[in-house]
C-alpha cells in the first residue's frame, strides 16, 4: 500500500518555494489517492496537472496500482489548515461550533490554537426603544468548531 507519508513529501517537494501549500493528502487502503493544495491566489488546473504528473513520475505502476486526485481546496469547503485561516483574514465566514450554533461573522484573525471572528448583533440597551447593530470579537478554539468555511454572497 501507498503511504500517505510517502505522498506527502513528494507534493512538498514539488511547492517548495512556492506560496502554494498542502491542504489535505489522503490514500485508502485501495490506493485512492487524493491530494489538495490551495494558494494565496488561488491554483489553477494546469498546477493540478503539472503536479499529478510529478506525483506520477515517483510512483511505479508496475509495483502498485493506484487511482490519483490532484485539485485546489474547494471555494467552499470547510477550512483544514491555518493557512487556509490567515488566507481568509477579512473575509466573512460561516461557522458552525460543535454546540449547533451557526453564524456569519468576519474573519479578523488566526493564530495556531484559536480564530477571532467579528460578529454584527442587534441588542437593544435597557431603557431604549430600538435595537442597535454592535460588532463583537468572539474568540474560538479549533476544537469547538465543527467547521469554517468562506461565505458566497450573491447581492
Amino acid at each position: 500500500m501507498i503511504q500517505k507519508e510517502q505522498i506527502y513529501q513528494f507534493v512538498e517537494a514539488f511547492i517548495a518555494d512556492t506560496e502554494n501549500f498542502i491542504v489535505d493528502v489522503k490514500v485508502n487502503p485501495e490506493n485512492n489517492i487524493v491530494v489538495e493544495i490551495d494558494s494565496e491566489k488561488g491554483i489553477d488546473i494546469e498546477y493540478c496537472a503539472e503536479l499529478s504528473r510529478f506525483i506520477e513520475s515517483q510512483l511505479d505502476r508496475e509495483i502498485e496500482d493506484y487511482e490519483l486526485e490532484v485539485g485546489s481546496a474547494g471555494l467552499g469547503s470547510p477550512f483544514k489548515v491555518l493557512k487556509q485561516y490567515q488566507k481568509n483574514i477579512g473575509n466573512e465566514v460561516e461557522v458552525l461550533t460543535k454546540g449547533g450554533k451557526k453564524f456569519s461573522a468576519i474573519l479578523k484573525n488566526a493564530a495556531e490554537d484559536a480564530f477571532t471572528v467579528t460578529v454584527t448583533k442587534q441588542v437593544k440597551p435597557e431603557g431604549a426603544k430600538r435595537k442597535i447593530t454592535v460588532e463583537e470579537d468572539e474568540v474560538y478554539s479549533y476544537n469547538e468548531v465543527k467547521y469554517t468555511k468562506y461565505l458566497i454572497r450573491f447581492k
